[in-house]
């Protein structure tokens, strides 16, 4: 292999790790909910309130009120944390998939 080439290719080996690291770096900043923002405890997915376009979790009934009292602390102090919310589905669908029931009957 000549120099041009050689050089080349390490070129873009060292830009394609340069680019895995950094996307792996965004990943593990964008956390997932885990726990519940108003008391810390482990987020039950039953229970959940969805404010100003995003769906929060919380670890019982109790915390719904408090989160929707004051959102934007919560979702402030989530977002901070690098924990990406997600986003209230739309009427008619199930989370993760729209419901047109075109896969099953009823």
């Amino acid at each position: 292999m000549n120099r041009r080439k050689l050089t080349t290719v390490v070129i873009a080996g060292v830009m394609l790790i340069g680019f895995g690291a950094i996307a792996a770096e965004q990943e593990k900043a964008q956390k997932k909910q885990t726990t519940c923002p108003v008391m810390g405890g482990k987020i039950n997915k039953a229970q959940y309130t969805d404010v100003k376009g995003k769906r929060i979790y919380v670890c019982c009934p109790g915390c719904i009120g408090k989160i929707k009292a004051d959102p934007d602390k919560y979702i402030k102090k989530m977002e901070a944390e690098g924990i990406v919310l997600g986003k209230t589905p739309q009427k008619g669908e199930h989370e993760g998939h729209k419901n047109d029931h075109s896969d099953h009957q009823h």
